[in-house]
């Protein structure tokens, strides 16, 4: 059975020597008067989110997988110890740890959420997803919900009381959700009903909760077609009284669970709606705007589900690597032994240290962004807000696409190591692969979250956010010329970054007369600005471990190790993109051929 431990020093390391965390947050009024800012606070909340994982929730994660979630007359039951491990969780306020104080919540900051939302999925990714939906829903309703709703819903999904999911995709629609159908018809009453089918719907029925609050996209009758004609609805399982209390059954059900690749414990339903008493949050046909609150939280969670199973892949092929004797190394490193320890070999090195560096990367560039989260929504000053809003808009779909991009091939390079054993089942490092295959997937594919950052949150804005971005890479190489030691690192991340701008002039150049051009340079684009963004990290952490081993505080090691694993990622992995750089230029040329291409495909297909 695999193990997990939490990697504790490392989120430290981030939290108090790289980002200044605490600093930075008694800047913001919202935490300090709370005194939720402090650094022994932080401390206290991830060990003992440690001990839950690692003795509550991991041991569940290999029998979950083989036992999965079951479905009987519209009732969903979830694995054994499951709904058990829920209640630990909910009982210990770990559903209220981030939320507003004004409904239950612990007002913590974000940033020491989001530490603690990797170490639950690193233990057990399909059951963190069902406090992780509910979390989404909290948050739209939050921002969008009437008083009256949130005074009523917020108090019991932060309690754990009751939890929450998204509801958008259909049958015939995903990404394209200005296709969908459901619609809704106005009661009269303040209340519409809500008819339609839902699919793929994460969290969508279960056992842990009194009740389960739906927030679903729906038409209303008349409403414009596409996204403008777009409403979000919340649509509770049970109905709600005046009081709290819960009322009648509501008309919406369970159909069926989806048969899964990976992420098999979590219940992914098909609900049917038939009539069910919805109500609108927002505005008519602003739906989208609300529902892309939950989205972004979404996409940034499931980047987090890349960081933690890429952790716990790598963790276990670590140990694995240093027990596994095969072949002899020269010189001999265990000559006592018929053969010497598999880690000691050049390419089983690359795989762990690739899985590693990459892991690294994402947790610094995870926690970053979170904390930027809580300056955007609790600094004092309009213009900070709005910097650190700008940054999050930029990252989202490259923390979504990279991180789990980057956690499958960690888990896929982390299988190869234990070799015909990381085949076999009762090693659990193919439910590792099978589990982070679906982050690529969902919450907007990893091509699309690539278009999105090329033509919104670049090209729209004239190249502001990314311009914003490049300053900031250009202060830090500015402000550390005069170090030796990050020297050679800093003219690496400065060539990168330089081209880096021109490529995006090329590429916004073509798409003027041709936005397919854009198009077929996303995918590359992204993972470009990717490597950019981790080279710039690993250059803050180097700087961090440098400072550290010059104040005599590197008595573990682990400053050194970090510059060892920054080393390795400049001389080994960002180096791709130069050919990233090749193919972004190559554009739509080759792409754009004659259909007879795919046609002959198709006969031959048959033959």
């Amino acid at each position: 059975m695999p193990s997990y431990k939490a990697p504790l020093r490392d989120m430290r390391f981030l939290l108090k020597d790289v980002l200044k965390a605490e600093e930075v947050l008694s800047g913001l009024p919202y935490y300090a008067q709370n005194e939720t800012h402090t650094a022994d606070l932080a401390d206290q909340i991830l060990d003992e989110a440690a001990r839950f994982a690692q003795s509550v929730l991991q041991p569940l994660n290999m029998s979950g997988d083989a036992e999965g979630c079951t479905v009987q007359g519209g009732v969903v039951t979830t694995p054994a110890g499951f709904k058990e491990a829920y209640k630990q969780f909910a009982a210990a306020g770990w559903t209220a740890l981030d939320g507003d104080p004004q409904y239950g919540g612990q007002g913590v900051p974000h940033v020491i959420g989001n530490a603690v939302s990797e170490m639950m999925i690193s233990a057990n990714l399909s059951w963190s997803m069902y406090s992780g939906l509910s979390h989404g829903a909290y948050t739209a309703l939050h921002a969008y919900g009437d008083d009256a709703t949130k005074n009523i819903y917020l108090p019991k999904l932060l309690s754990g009381e009751w939890a929450g999911t998204m509801c958008l995709t259909e049958p015939h629609c995903g990404t394209d959700l200005g296709l969908l159908r459901t619609k809704a018809s106005d009661n009269g009453d303040g209340s519409h009903s809500i008819t339609g089918t839902k699919i793929f719907i994460s969290s969508g029925e279960h056992d842990f909760t009194d009740n389960i609050v739906h927030l679903v996209l729906a038409r209303i009758e008349g409403a414009p077609a596409g996204t403008k004609g777009i409403s979000l609805f919340l649509v509770p399982k049970f109905d709600v009284n005046a009081d709290g209390t819960l009322g009648e059954r509501n008309a919406v059900m369970c159909a069926s669970l989806e048969h899964k690749m990976g992420i098999k414990a979590n219940a992914t339903a098909v609900l049917n709606f038939d009539g069910a008493r919805g109500f609108l949050v927002g505005q008519p046909n602003k739906g989208m705007q609300a529902m892309f609150i939950m989205m972004n939280g979404a996409r940034l969670g499931t980047a987090m589900q890349g960081l933690g199973i890429g952790e716990v892949a790598y963790q276990n092929a670590l140990a694995y690597a240093r027990d596994r004797i095969q072949m002899r190394h020269e010189p001999r490193v265990t000559p006592e032994q018929p053969a010497d320890p598999i880690i000691v070999h050049p390419d089983v090195r690359r795989m762990l240290l690739t899985a590693k560096a990459y892991n690294e990367a994402a947790r610094a560039l995870a926690l970053w962004l979170a904390l930027n989260i809580d300056i955007e929504h609790h600094h004092p000053d309009e213009a900070k807000r709005q910097e650190a809003a700008d940054l999050v808009a930029l990252m989202t779909p490259i923390a979504k696409a990279f991180m789990t991009d980057n956690g499958f091939s960690s888990a896929v390079l982390s299988q190869q190591v234990f070799g015909g054993h990381g085949y076999i089942k009762e090693w659990g490092m193919e439910q590792f692969v099978r589990d982070a295959r679906i982050g690529q997937i969902y919450e907007g594919t990893n091509g699309i979250q690539a278009l999105d950052l090329i033509g919104r949150k670049v090209l729209a804005d004239g190249g502001k956010k990314l311009q914003k971005l490049s300053d900031m890479l250009s202060s830090f190489i500015e402000a550390n010329e005069g170090n030796e030691d990050l020297a050679p690192m800093l003219a690496e991340l400065g060539k990168a970054a330089q081209s880096l701008g021109s490529l995006t002039m090329v590429v916004g150049q073509k798409a003027m007369q041709d936005a397919d051009e854009a198009n077929a340079a996303a995918v590359d684009y992204l993972r470009y600005m990717g490597h950019v963004t981790y080279a710039y990290l690993f250059a803050l952490m180097s700087k961090a471990a440098l400072e550290g081993i010059a104040a005599g505080n590197d008595k573990d090691g682990f400053y050194t190790v970090k510059l060892q694993t920054a080393k390795f990622y400049y001389a080994k992995l960002l180096p791709e993109t130069r050919a990233l750089a090749a193919t972004i230029k190559a554009g739509n040329e080759t792409l754009a051929v004659d259909d007879v291409v795919f046609g002959i495909e198709r006969e031959l297909a048959h033959v």
